[in-house]
């Protein structure tokens, strides 16, 4: 007999990654998911088994905002399950101040891509030990507003922002998911391994927990039925689940429709992409991440 399909799950105690969780656990596949909080996770793991009382839910703990946590979660869940059939990168936030991790990095940008970049490395094996396994990444077109993209400095720019600045670095740290994605997928062509990215749309979900007033935003965007996450949930499990995605790698697609979407200039742009590619490796070589 078959076993059952394995999903990592990043940022998954909330939001769109707890709704795709639900989902999956519905349709058969155990659930792999990192969590910051025991008590978040130990709710979320009640919440999916109420749904579907026989799934099965392991969860790994770590901040992915560390490079040094993001790397021994990698680890740890690589050594659990030799064999994974999808990863989700779905974990993000929307800072509305300039923070620094104690590792020196832009807070941002290490939760949004380099925790991701770093993650997916690590599980490298085991999606290849699936024979065909899938990479998702939740982008965003709000990689739109991405101010002017420079490498290697927006890696490790600390500058402080606003909250009306924060927009543009938001934006940035999605269209490098969009550049890492295509460049994963021509690094890892002929894996086995489909990579994909995807834009959930507006979602009313704890992203913008900082916003000062996201609690009264919130239930008046309820009320008037804006932002429901779970349009966003679907695109997600469409490219987890669908055949055709299967079949694609490289590609970034749209809410609703399915669609492929042309990213911004210069996400599309494969030398910039091959750029980032490499200064991303250099950065993480450097500070003893990688190897």
């Amino acid at each position: 007999m078959a076993k059952n399909p394995i999903v990592v799950i990043t940022g998954a105690t909330s939001g769109l990654g707890q709704i795709v969780a639900i989902e999956l656990a519905k349709r058969g596949f155990d659930l792999v998911l990192t969590a910051r909080s025991k008590e978040r996770a130990d709710a979320t793991k009640k919440i999916i088994e109420d749904t579907n009382p026989s799934v099965n839910v392991a969860f790994f703990f770590g901040d992915l905002s560390l490079m040094k946590d993001a790397k021994r979660v990698g680890q740890e869940i690589a050594a659990a399950y030799p064999k994974i059939d999808v990863l989700l990168n779905n974990a993000g936030i929307h800072a509305f101040e300039q923070r620094i991790t104690s590792e020196g990095f832009p807070e941002m940008i290490a939760v949004n891509y380099l925790a991701p970049w770093l993650l997916t490395h690590e599980l490298k094996p085991s999606l290849q030990n699936a024979g065909k396994a899938r990479v998702v990444n939740v982008a965003s077109e709000a990689s739109r507003n991405h101010g002017v993209l420079k490498l290697p400095e927006d890696l490790t720019d600390t500058t402080p922002f606003t909250a009306r600045g924060s927009s543009a670095i938001y934006g940035k740290t999605k269209l490098l998911d969009i550049m890492f994605t295509a460049e994963l997928a021509r690094q890892w062509a002929g894996t086995g391994i489909s990579v994909n990215a995807l834009n959930p749309g507006f979602n009313v979900t704890g992203l913008g927990r900082e916003l000062r007033f996201a609690n009264v935003i919130e239930r008046l965007l309820k009320i008037f039925h804006i932002g429901d996450p779970r349009r966003g949930a679907d695109i997600i499990t469409r490219l987890i689940v669908e055949p055709k995605y299967q079949e694609v790698t490289g590609g970034y697609f749209n809410v609703g429709t399915g669609n492929a979407i042309e990213p911004k200039s210069p996400g599309g742009d494969v030398a910039m992409q091959s750029k980032l590619w490499k200064e991303t490796q250099d950065l993480l070589e450097q500070r003893g991440y990688l190897g």
